[in-house]
């Protein structure tokens, strides 16, 4: 007997009433007749139909989800290397073994073998990658007795990744030669077919336009919505498949479409790729990975956030995996992976924030994924397809959601192509609809998907303009206008996706595992049925949870390693930082060995973000935001990357302070308390730790002051180390006062505030907002005659001290945007001198504040001793020459002071009068120069004597080098036409402000000399000659044509 013609566990007699007028089996519809929507029906021989409207559109073939399309059976690999039971940490030795098999020569099916783990726990404060095609990662069992990988340590990442390289390359683009090519095809016209072959890998592009936006009314969601609505440069619709045939100027593909190519909507192109980076034939299985976490917090989340993540991946498997304690993902597969069975897992015991970007269990963003009997408990959005446009077929069947705290189904916009199939969320919905807003302007999450045979709390099935969704045989609490067929009844075949998949092949290729529903249903028995199913009552029926740990009974995976390599403890390699050069000040400046420090300064972004592609591409660097399982620029940044950021682009720190708010949701400015934990990523991580207790007002759990949030000051320590051994700074802005001024939003989520802490401050609850609107709270933080806050203050700002006392590279600073009273900054100069006293400090602490409260530091002669660094930024000299100077503690923000007092204009003159003032008065200091305009006059700050100047990258060594050497030319100021740079005998540098001729007296200097003529606006170097010393030289103005002059003695 096939799958398709198993029955129900219902048995129908012939003499059986039909149970309240409704069939009790699947209804058959039998013609020819087209439909105004796809459906699915039976034909006389019992063959399930995908039936077609009247342009073609039919319900997808949802069978070719998984490994290799599940067209065969997950294969058992031979082990070719073992790892015995290590007590330390076992990354290095798991790793090494990887890479053992890595080097491996692939068998004919392409396998190169498994590595296999020993019994026991194996720590894992790193992470495991599998980077090449063909090798499995097994343990020797998944239950108590077999084999766990510990998560330690505060690292977010995933334990395992299987994990290619993103490097596809596009070919040749075709466009779709026909209006409409419906839903579900697999047959494709385009007007240049000559361009693919069989076997080629293409992208179908679709993008969602603004006519299409237009018709699903996504444009805003009410209210000021609008800046959240989708734009026409958001969404594409990337289908990833692979040419089977071409015939004229039609190919076929390998998977049916999932969204109709409608040229009335959005006109698509086909492009072929190559893609020699994406890894196959990998698996995961047969273990239990597990995260440590601290157990004195029940909603911790300094610790692992994934067990597995898969991308730059395709036909991959993990079968027979548990899952304990992980803040976001059991598995979480990306948009780049593609054909991933995940079957037999189960994921307990989560641990984290009750909130949106946690405990998405099952997570895809992949195409042709099939998660089938994985069983979760307590999760917020269990089973769900994640990202922007994401096509399918991506199928969850026979899963179960135990009590989770939100929806499966989606949580990305127009995803299409989901079936849940023979599945049950216990507790919560499935959720195919409009989410409006929900999730930073989610709007339709879901369409042209399927629901089968399930049963939810509550099954919301919407269908979307221009697509449908539809419910077959499912048990719910009901809502939606999409296409519901024999609601409250079992339907046949009990699973879509086998039925399917059995139909496509002629024969499974691997047993179905569909659980026995159990007994006769029926409201009439007779008396002897009602006897047998009384006596059957007594026995408890086998739960998902149950069958899912019998798995290795029903599939054994083999552990025999007596033909393997045996892999020993491999030690970890004590990390020293290789750069020994630190970072001083000399004669005023920072430097390094290699001379002056120079390079625009790059700040982070405030409060701003979204994951949406055309967004992400327009990110700016960051060090804590953090988007859970996402990595690279606009996410979670690698910290690597963003230091060659700096190194390539001529940048010389990043500025950085914590974020306005943690999440995107405060963007829209309210100060109204969140109804859910709906949080919106990116994440703008903050100093200090959730307490795990209370609900502060975004819905989280409160902070507690007096503990730090681990993951945030080890990202910050870690750039900082990255960052030094390229001679890059990091500056630290301790606070931001932008949190207590200005906008009321501004404070209503800020740690600080009493409603989102478990600790005294001594300030006001509920807050003081002006006019219902503004908070002008900056007195009552800054007071430090609070004890409460005063105690808090201390501790903070000792903690980062502690946090980079090693790291010389760190400028210390009190606060972006400080505008605060004298009081405060002594208060903050003092908290250090009494750290310094019992603690070493390589950090420099820096001074940036108001020009009152600077100055007044400085003529104190025990707290000017502290200070390493002055920092010019809330002031300026204007082209007139009188000071824009705000007074510090007036209780307003700069650009509060900026619409009160004419600030006039800053000018390269002024800009170098600034600048060599302070450097003449306190030459031991260096000097920045950060104001607004400051990346516009890199060459007059560097000229005054500035750190950091914004002038472009100069390839001469011997220019940053000199530099540390020099001193302002005798008799020179801010006002002459040329300015002067010099050490005697040396090296000169010459900034001409107009056309002139240069005089250099060399007359006790002899040698010969390098002249360089650079362009002040590149850097590039436009003329090289030879001087001979011994005289005056005078360099006409018509050989030197360029605004800079750089002279040094040829060594």
């Amino acid at each position: 007997m096939n799958f398709i013609q198993l029955k129900n566990i219902i048995s129908l007699q012939k003499d059986k009433i039909i149970l309240s007028g409704l069939a009790v089996l699947f209804s058959i519809q039998i013609g020819t007749a087209q439909n105004n929507f796809p459906d699915i029906t039976k034909t006389k021989e019992g063959k399930l139909s995908l039936t077609a409207d009247n342009q073609g559109n039919q319900i997808p073939d949802f069978s070719f989800a998984g490994y290799k399309a599940s067209s065969v059976a997950i294969p058992d690999v031979a082990i070719n290397a073992f790892v015995p039971h290590i007590e330390g940490d076992a990354t290095k030795t798991i790793q090494s073994a990887i890479d053992y098999v890595a080097k491996l020569k692939a068998d004919k099916n392409g396998f190169k073998g498994t590595v296999l783990l020993d019994k026991g726990i194996f720590k894992v404060s790193g992470e495991i990658y599998i980077k090449e095609s063909g090798i499995v990662l097994r343990g020797s069992g998944s239950g108590n007795n077999g084999t766990t990988l510990l998560g330690t340590s505060i690292n977010r990442k995933a334990i395992v990744n299987i994990s290619g390289i993103n490097n596809r390359v596009f070919k040749e683009t075709t466009e779709i030669a026909t209006n409409y090519t419906p839903l579900g095809a697999t047959v494709i016209a385009v007007k240049n077919a000559g361009n693919f072959k069989k076997g080629d890998h293409i992208v179908i592009n679709t993008p969602i336009t603004k006519k299409w936006i237009d018709l699903l009314s996504m444009n805003d969601f009410g209210g000021e919505s609008g800046w959240i609505g989708w734009k026409a440069d958001d969404f594409v619709i990337r289908t990833d498949r692979e040419i089977t045939d071409v015939q004229g100027n039609k190919i076929t593909i390998d998977a049916p479409l999932t969204n109709a190519l409608d040229e009335e909507l959005s006109k698509s192109t086909v492009v072929n790729y190559t893609w020699s980076g994406r890894i196959n034939n990998s698996g995961i299985e047969n273990l239990t990975l597990k995260s440590d976490y601290d157990t004195t917090n029940p909603k911790d989340e300094q610790h692992r956030w994934t067990g597995i993540s898969i991308e730059n991946a395709e036909d991959i498997w993990v079968r027979q995996v548990n899952f304990e304690q992980f803040a976001r993902s059991a598995v979480s597969i990306l948009k780049t992976a593609k054909r991933i069975t995940v079957e037999d897992c189960l994921a307990l015991n989560p641990v984290s924030e009750i909130a949106a970007f946690r405990r998405n269990t099952f997570y895809t963003e992949g195409q042709q994924t099939l998660f089938q009997r994985c069983y979760s408990e307590f999760g917020y959005n269990d089973f769900v397809v994640g990202g922007y446009a994401t096509a399918g077929p991506n199928v969850f069947l026979q899963c179960e959601s135990h009590l989770p705290y939100s929806f499966s189904g989606s949580v990305g916009s127009w995803a299409t192509g989901i079936l849940f199939d023979v599945s049950l969320i216990d507790g919560n919905a499935i959720s195919f609809k409009n989410k409006e807003q929900d999730g930073r302007g989610l709007g339709w999450n879901v369409a042209n998907s399927v629901i089968w045979e399930t049963s939810a709390s509550k099954i919301e099935n919407y269908s979307p303009p221009t697509a449908n969704n539809w419910a077959f045989g499912v048990w719910a609490q009901w809502a939606g206008n999409g296409h519901w067929k024999d609601v409250n009844n079992h339907i046949s075949p009990r699973s879509l996706f086998y039925g399917l998949l059995e139909q496509r092949l002629g024969k499974l290729p691997m047993e179905a595992q569909i659980m026995d529903l159990g007994s006769e249903p029926s409201s009439s028995p007779t008396i002897e049925q009602a006897t047998a199913l009384t006596a059957e009552a007594y026995k408890l029926n086998e739960t998902l949870k149950e069958f899912i740990t019998k798995a290795s009974a029903r599939n054994p995976i083999a552990i025999d390693y007596a033909k393997a390599k045996r892999i020993d403890e491999v030690k970890s390699d004590i990390v020293a930082n290789s750069n020994t050069d630190k970072i001083t000040i000399t004669n005023g400046l920072l430097t390094t060995s290699k001379g002056v420090i120079t390079g625009e300064v790059v700040d982070v972004p405030w409060w701003r973000g979204s994951l949406r592609e055309s967004e992400i591409a327009k990110s700016r660097p960051h060090i804590t935001r953090f988007v859970p399982g996402h990595y690279g620029l606009g996410y979670t940044d690698n910290l690597e990357e963003t230091v060659n950021y700096l190194v390539e682009n001529n940048k010389s720190a990043i500025d950085h302070n914590y974020g306005l708010w943690y999440e995107q949701r405060m963007a829209d400015h309210e100060r109204i308390r969140r109804i859910d934990a709906d949080v919106w990523a990116p994440f703008y991580e903050q100093p200090f730790d959730r307490s795990g207790q209370g609900i502060a007002w975004d819905h989280l759990s409160k902070y507690d002051l007096t503990r730090y949030n681990a993951w945030y000051w080890n990202r910050l320590k870690t750039f900082a180390e990255l960052a030094s051994a390229q001679n890059k700074i990091l500056i630290n802005q301790a606070y931001f006062q932008h949190n207590i001024l200005e906008a009321g939003a501004h404070w209503s989520s800020s740690p600080w505030r009493p409603a989102n802490n478990i600790n005294t401050t001594g300030l006001p609850e509920p807050p003081p907002y002006a006019g219902d609107k503004r908070i002008f709270l900056a007195e009552q933080f800054y007071d430090v005659k609070n004890t409460d806050i005063r105690k808090l203050h201390v501790a903070f700002i000792e903690k980062n001290l502690e946090n980079f006392k090693d790291n010389a590279n760190v400028l210390q600073l009190t606060s972006a945007e400080y505008t605060g009273p004298l009081s405060f900054m002594q208060f903050w100069i003092d908290v250090i001198a009494n750290y310094e006293k019992s603690h070493q400090n390589e950090s420099k602490i820096a001074l940036s504040a108001t020009k009152d409260v600077q100055d007044a530091i400085l003529n104190d002669g025990a707290r000017a001793k502290i200070v390493d660094v002055i920092d010019i930024r809330y002031w300026y000299y204007k082209e007139d020459g009188t000071l824009y100077a705000p007074e510090g503690g007036k209780n307003l923000a700069p650009r509060q002071h900026a619409r009160k007092i004419k600030t006039g204009k800053e000018t390269d003159d002024q800009v170098y009068r600034a600048v060599r003032e302070y450097r003449e008065k306190y030459p031991e200091k260096a000097v920045l120069y950060s104001t607004m305009g400051a990346p516009r006059f890199g060459w007059p700050a560097l000229m005054g004597g500035a750190s950091l100047a914004n002038v472009p990258k100069i390839e001469l060594s011997a220019f940053h080098s000199a530099l540390s050497g020099m001193k302002f030319a005798e008799g020179t100021t801010f006002s002459d036409t040329l300015w002067t740079l010099e050490n005697k005998g040396n090296a000169y540098l010459f900034y001409l402000k107009k056309d002139q001729d240069v005089s250099i007296d060399l007359s006790n200097h002899k040698g010969t000399f390098e002249v360089y003529t650079i362009n002040a606006s590149n850097g590039t170097i436009t003329k090289k000659t030879n001087i001979s010393g011994g005289k005056k030289i005078v360099i006409p103005q018509a050989e030197i044509k360029e605004k800079v002059l750089f002279v040094v003695k040829k060594s």
